[in-house]
């Protein structure tokens, strides 16, 4: 498999998975401009990451690239114990953080595409910011009495964590979010996540 992934970006998730599988792969780092050169064009038409390539199969799209890992790497269990109830508990935080929180910070990175006026890019950060808060709290309350978003380590937790850095970089309000501000540092305690990191040119 090779992933083509952006440092930071949500492609980050597909390369922490990679990692947890234990299995080779390869990684190519993207930048905006590479994104839209001719080459990269042919694997993805959009010009955006993550893209992966096993032989030749071509998959876009960050939820369908996680299950695709977790389905052709069972033994790394990030889809759970195989039984279709675990699977769907892993689906269901995947679709949480893909659908609603990924989305919720469009007004935050790309505020041009919802505002003209400049004078309503404030309030609309505002409301963001407070959209924002209430998916995270969400989350923490589902974490409160378990170490990862399923019950399982699955792969809905790295998609997760990339929206945490996310919010650390928006300064979005996660006070008081005890719960949050543990899983992001098992996350950061772990290999795989380090390995990422470190190959992404990312602290």
């Amino acid at each position: 498999m090779k992933l083509y992934s952006k440092p930071g970006a949500c492609s980050t998730a597909d390369h922490i998975a990679l990692q947890w599988t234990g299995q080779p792969f390869d990684v190519e780092l993207m930048t905006r401009e590479t994104l839209k050169a001719p080459e990269f064009l042919k694997i993805n038409p959009v010009g955006s990451v993550p893209a992966l390539v096993d032989g030749d199969f071509v998959l876009a799209q960050n939820a369908a690239i996680l299950g695709y890992i977790a389905d052709t790497r069972p033994q790394a269990g990030l889809a759970g114990d195989g039984s279709p109830r675990q699977r769907a508990e892993a689906t269901r935080w995947l679709s949480f953080v893909n659908s609603d929180l990924h989305p919720a910070f469009l007004p935050l990175f790309a505020p041009g595409k919802f505002v003209a006026d400049e004078g309503q890019k404030d309030a609309l950060a505002a409301v963001a910011h407070r959209r924002l808060r209430g998916l995270f709290e969400q989350a923490d309350r589902q974490l409160a009495d378990k170490p990862w978003l399923a019950g399982f380590r699955s792969f809905a937790d790295p998609y997760f964590y990339i929206t945490l850095r996310w919010a650390a970089g928006a300064k979005v309000d996660l006070s008081g979010l005890d719960n949050l501000a543990a899983y992001r540092t098992r996350m950061e305690a772990d290999a795989g996540v380090q390995a990422a990191l470190k190959a992404e040119g990312l602290s």
